[in-house]
């Protein structure tokens, strides 16, 4: 037995938990976040000063940065490897629900240990608690409940034991991982404890790679050998389970044409002659068309998604089926597929092995590459600049970037205009360069979460792609990069509001309504004038950044160039025309449901009905 606190004991058992997968074993928490109030200062607080480089310890500045930060550690590391956060209770606790829905949205591990109220009510009730007359045992720590794919409150310490377990158990679960909360009140995390050696010890979570059942997978490869235009769509479980390469290799052997969620983008790179773009709403014409056309499509690792489906327009052939390969059961029986349920590298390596000998029409291989052909002179017509003296277009700063990275570079973003410009025109090398987090879409992820991706891959640059908008939510942690001595590079892409929301509000006829950022004019409080006299430049630099103006496309080719060698954080802020559609160019190539008034006084909104009655015609159920 060995005499701890409850604080001291979680940390000494975080240190000692590995994750072990194909036999590559590393730590699972490998540090831990935290923001220090009452709730957590004299239990954790105290517990991470003692157990020194045991357990790193990291100094944020936001509680739903930390675990944005946490989250793009877990991804980057094929979730084998994630961060801790610890906050105070009250609203150190409640800043976390965002963090937390997007890391279990995007079945990505988190640990938040958030403070708790006093389990011995000795103080009743404490600075920052929430009281509920009808019941005693709630406090605002229940708000994690639903986003938590885990949650348990530790009221005496040796509940420690079994609620320590479980947490790890389903952190390390390919179906089962997302956020897991352990709510912990503050006297328990500072009472001593005799803990059996047991719980200290080391201990390896094998991370296993389920096989599929043979009748599904015999099943599957008939359904693909009878099919005349088959498609692979691509998400992000195909690189959780690093099947990249079972994946090239079958679409090698068969030929068919891949497609990418924005989970799965890069899991072929750009230039592979079975690539075909993105897919759904913020996809490619390449590989819309396809979609439209197939008569089977093969679900890799995806949820399928609305923007993913065009909201259940794009797959528009009248006998198309669908064969779904996924960990989880609930997302492999979706749109009536059959259902494979199995490791998305395991299922393909037997897939291929199945369908051996097989290969797609040479018609059917020829007529897609020419229409990627067709696609990447649009994409080249994007991303050019003709005027390196003018100032860059959105789309031109990605060409700028374009042209400077290599396999190397990780580019980070979540929101805005900027994840559909990246979906369709973004060149992705490597299987890890597009890390784009657009299960939840949150605004604010970028910056934190690069920062977490460049802990999980030291020494590559990585690069946080911002809007105005975004910078405004979150900007919080470029402080902790200068601390931390990251190397981050940021880029602010200021378009004066939120572009991509003011598209989409002109398209359903809200004309652009408040989402710009201007002064108010006239009495009915119009935003309709000059831009805000704010200067997110200096904004950056005031955190510590080093900032590089870029007001051209010369300069901000030179700009890129420069931060890309810097060895500290450095920010490129650059203006950008604001783009005139949601999607900038090239157009969406598949539509999107957002529901218009029925009822309208206004031309624009009356307009943008009759439009979207239109295109929710083609809407269908796979049954």
């Amino acid at each position: 037995m060995t005499r701890l606190t409850t604080a001291q004991a979680l940390v000494r058992f975080l240190a000692a938990q590995y994750s072990e997968r194909d036999g590559r074993r590393q730590r699972l928490i490998p540090a831990t976040w935290g923001i220090f109030g009452h709730g957590n200062v004299a239990g954790l607080g105290q517990a991470l000063l003692e157990s020194g480089p045991a357990m790193p310890f990291v100094q944020g500045r936001n509680e739903q940065a930390m675990v944005h930060a946490a989250v793009g550690r877990a991804r980057q590391s094929r979730r084998l490897s994630t961060h801790a956060v610890t906050t105070s209770i009250g609203p150190g606790a409640t800043n976390l629900v965002t963090g937390a829905a997007l890391a279990t949205v995007n079945h990505l591990p988190v640990l938040l240990l958030p403070g708790d109220v006093f389990a011995t009510r000795r103080a009743d009730p404490v600075l920052q608690q929430l009281e509920v007359p009808w019941a005693g045992d709630v406090s605002v720590n229940d708000a994690l409940r639903p986003v938590s794919r885990y949650f348990d409150r530790v009221t005496r310490p040796e509940a420690l034991i079994p609620a320590a377990l479980a947490a790890v158990r389903v952190l390390t679960d390919p179906v089962e991982t997302g956020a897991v909360t352990l709510a912990l009140p503050q006297d328990v995390q500072a009472e001593a404890f005799d803990w059996p050696e047991e719980f200290l010890a080391e201990r390896v979570w094998p991370v296993r790679r389920p096989r599929p059942d043979r009748a599904a997978l015999a099943e599957a490869a008939a359904a693909i050998r009878s099919a005349r235009r088959p498609l692979i769509v691509a998400g992000g479980g195909v690189r959780h389970s690093e099947a990249e390469g079972a994946l090239r290799a079958l679409a090698e052997a068969t030929g068919i044409p891949v497609a990418a969620t924005q989970a799965g983008k890069g899991t072929l790179a750009h230039d592979h002659p079975c690539e075909v773009g993105g897919i759904g709403h913020t996809g490619t014409a390449t590989a819309d068309d396809l979609a439209r056309t197939a008569d089977l499509v093969v679900g890799i690792g995806t949820r399928w998604t609305d923007f993913t489906t065009a909201s259940s327009t794009l797959f528009a052939e009248p006998g198309v089926r669908f064969v779904n390969i996924n960990a989880a059961g609930s997302d492999a029986c979706k749109l009536a597929g059959l259902a494979v349920v199995a490791d998305a590298r395991a299922a393909l390596e037997e897939l291929a092995e199945a369908l051996a000998g097989h290969r797609v029409d040479a018609g059917y291989r020829t007529a897609y590459r020419t229409a990627k052909e067709r696609w990447e002179r649009r994409v080249d017509a994007a991303l050019a600049a003709p005027d390196p003296d003018a100032a860059p277009t959105q789309a031109q700063v990605l060409g700028a970037l374009d042209a400077l990275v290599t396999e190397e570079d990780i580019l980070v973003n979540a929101a805005g205009s900027l994840p559909g410009d990246l979906h369709r025109l973004w060149r992705a090398r490597s299987s890890d360069q597009y890390h784009v987090e657009y299960g939840y879409s949150c605004m604010g992820y970028e910056i934190p979460a690069a920062i977490g991706v460049a802990a999980a891959a030291p020494g590559r640059p990585v690069w946080a792609l911002v809007g105005d908008g975004t910078f405004l939510m979150n900007p919080t942690e470029i402080v902790t990069a200068v601390q931390e001595r990251v190397p981050l590079r940021l880029v602010i892409l200021q378009n004066h509001g939120y572009a991509s929301i003011g598209g989409l509000s002109r398209t359903v006829g809200a004309e652009g309504f408040a989402t710009a950022y201007r002064l108010r004019t006239g009495p009915e409080g119009a935003y309709r004038g000059e831009p805000l006299p704010v200067d997110l430049a200096a904004c950056a630099a005031s955190l510590g950044m080093r900032v590089i103006r870029a007001r051209t496309v010369r300069d901000l080719r030179e700009a890129l160039s420069e931060a890309r060698r810097a060895d500290g954080p450095t920010c490129v802020y650059t203006e950008t025309e604001t783009p005139d559609t949601v999607s900038g160019p090239p157009a969406a190539q598949a539509w999107w449901d957002v529901p218009v008034a029925e009822t309208a006084a206004r031309p624009a909104a009356v307009s943008a009905r009759e439009e979207y009655d239109r295109q929710a015609a083609a809407r269908r159920r796979h049954l």
